[in-house]
């Protein structure tokens, strides 16, 4: 089964100085066939200004660890964005021994009670594996309705990235799924670089990976992004399509993060968010939204 290298410095290094060509990086393509697709390891170490046998080093996962000079000047010469620059900082971290993480994320009951307070706003509550920890009515109704609510409160929890890449219902919700699946899997490579010890986070890796050739060519592509905001587009089975902005909230808990879902009063969006909040306690059915966009 595939999974999370203890250690991804050297993948994540070999990935960006691929993704980065000559032309980008000002270096004279040279008469001879290039054999690599980006920059060559010496070009890249000389670039930073170290040398070519520590880098390569680095590469190779001979060395798993790199001091903030050498981190910096590699982020540089890479031309990483700041969420890559810091994503590269914790792969470079010294790696000291950690007992495995405990299997299961714990929820505050003051969590719990915040979701039941905000009834007319859609909200999840998940951890660093995409584990969902609960969602107030709303929120169930919106992202999975063709679940149990009580679903995170089962042995087995529902799951954000497993259910975006394995379950058509969920899968068929986001319009913009791409751009969903992309910052999912991008969370979870730098939850991996967090916690190395996670044997749980490295099986549900190692399952997507199988299970879902999609998940296993964007994992392999190592994406990194920092964002809490986004626009989604959805086509719900209950109210049709809803554009919604989404917020995440990171809880003073161990990364734990809640999602919040909102459209502005007044709007056809926030007409459709009623109409999904009327579904829950009326008896007769409630139809589609007529969608004029």
């Amino acid at each position: 089964m595939t999974s999370t290298p203890p250690n991804d410095l050297g993948g994540f290094l070999r990935s960006r100085r691929e993704r980065l060509t000559p032309a980008a990086a000002a270096i004279e393509p040279g008469l001879t066939h290039r054999r690599t697709p980006g920059l060559r390891r010496d070009e890249l170490a000389e670039l930073a200004g170290v040398s070519v046998g520590y880098y390569t080093r680095l590469e190779q996962g001979v060395s798993t660890s790199a001091s903030g000079a050498v981190i910096d000047a590699l982020a540089s010469a890479l031309q990483l964005d700041p969420a890559e620059h810091e994503h590269l900082r914790t792969l470079a971290a010294p790696r000291t021994p950690v007992r495995p993480r405990a299997r299961r994320s714990k929820l505050r009951p003051s969590v719990r009670d915040l979701l039941a307070a905000i009834p007319g706003t859609p909200a999840i509550v998940i951890d660093h594996r995409s584990d969902v920890l609960a969602w107030n009515r709303l929120g169930h109704a919106l992202l999975a309705g063709h679940l149990d609510f009580d679903a995170p409160d089962q042995r087995v929890r529902p799951n954000i990235a497993r259910m975006l890449f394995l379950d058509p219902h969920h899968r068929a919700l986001y319009r913009d799924w791409q751009a969903k699946a992309g910052v999912t899997v991008a969370a979870l490579h730098q939850a991996a670089a967090r916690h190395p010890a996670d044997l749980e986070l490295e099986q549900l890796v190692g399952q997507l990976a199988v299970d879902s050739p999609e998940f296993a060519r964007s994992w392999a592509r190592r994406p990194v992004r920092t964002c809490s905001y986004y626009v989604r587009e959805l086509d719900h089975p209950v109210v049709g399509r809803v554009t919604l902005a989404n917020e995440t909230v990171t809880l003073p808990d161990d990364d734990q993060q809640l999602g919040l879902f909102y459209a502005l009063p007044g709007t056809p969006d926030a007409d459709a968010l009623h109409l999904l909040a009327q579904s829950l306690t009326s008896p007769e059915p409630v139809h589609h939204r007529e969608n004029a966009r």
